[in-house]
């Protein structure tokens, strides 16, 4: 019988690290892709945890007074909207649900270790907010699947280069392969005393080397200039007098 794997429970170190990893990678709008990483989690799971625990702008400095009045202010507002009271205080919803729940056992003078307290764990139960806890610290012998999922996510997250960008390089290798094979060829046939002629392939478009780009030929005349020869880069210098060198002078313009 195949071993069902249920998924959730409480954040190992070794899943927070590569949650952190995946998120520099590959963003925070794949969580499906992030969550193959991680066995026993889903990307709902992946979600949660990073925006209730990893992210780096999660406040988890002890409360200030200010803020302790806004909290109690808002929540005096907005009863059990804590998540639309969370980013006016800069602070998760679940640690304002949390410290609201100390401030009013503080009120009532409660102890913090009551052990009648229906809103601890009894043994036995289950976390059901797994997400918003400390990481639990990684065994010193970690069993098998956790080592599996490690090295596929360290090499998964290692490759920084995605199919298309392999694919490309394997065909420049390709290619040039290609091209010095047969440079070698032609190269054997010359000191053979074979003449090959190289086949040039015919390029779509303007070929740069060979044509003149957006060339517009001048239409014929009256008279046929088929015989002559003249070079305007090689003049008569015998028929040419200094104003031709030196051009018209201003005065000889203006008048």
């Amino acid at each position: 019988m195949p071993r069902i794997m249920i998924k959730g429970g409480v954040w190992r170190n070794t899943e927070d690290e590569i949650l952190k990893a995946a998120v520099m990678k590959y963003g925070k709008n794949q969580w499906a892709r992030i969550a193959s990483l991680l066995h026993r989690k889903s990307a709902k799971q992946c979600k949660a945890r990073w925006y209730e625990w990893l992210d780096p702008s999660i406040k988890k400095t002890e409360w200030s007074r200010e803020e302790e009045e806004k909290l109690l202010h808002l929540a005096k507002l907005m009863p059990t909207q804590w998540r639309t009271i969370a980013p006016i205080i800069g602070r998760t919803a679940a640690q304002c649900l949390e410290h609201y729940e100390y401030l009013l056992d503080k009120a009532q003078n409660r102890e913090a270790d009551n052990e009648d307290d229906p809103r601890k764990l009894k043994p036995g139960e289950i976390d059901p907010n797994p997400e918003t806890k400390p990481a639990r610290p990684d065994p010193v012998d970690m069993d098998e699947d956790e080592l599996e999922m490690l090295s596929e996510a360290r090499a998964r997250l290692a490759n920084t280069q995605g199919k298309k960008a392999k694919r490309k390089a394997r065909e420049k290798q390709l290619e040039e392969a290609r091209r010095l094979a047969a440079l070698q060829k032609r190269r054997e046939l010359r000191a053979a005393g074979i003449a090959v002629k190289q086949k040039r392939r015919r390029k779509r478009g303007v070929d740069y080397n060979t044509e003149i780009p957006f060339e517009k030929r001048p239409a014929l005349g009256f008279y046929d200039t088929a015989n002559e020869t003249y070079d305007p880069l090689n003049p008569n210098y015998k028929r040419l007098r200094q104003q031709n060198f030196d051009g018209d002078l201003r005065r000889d313009k203006e008048e």
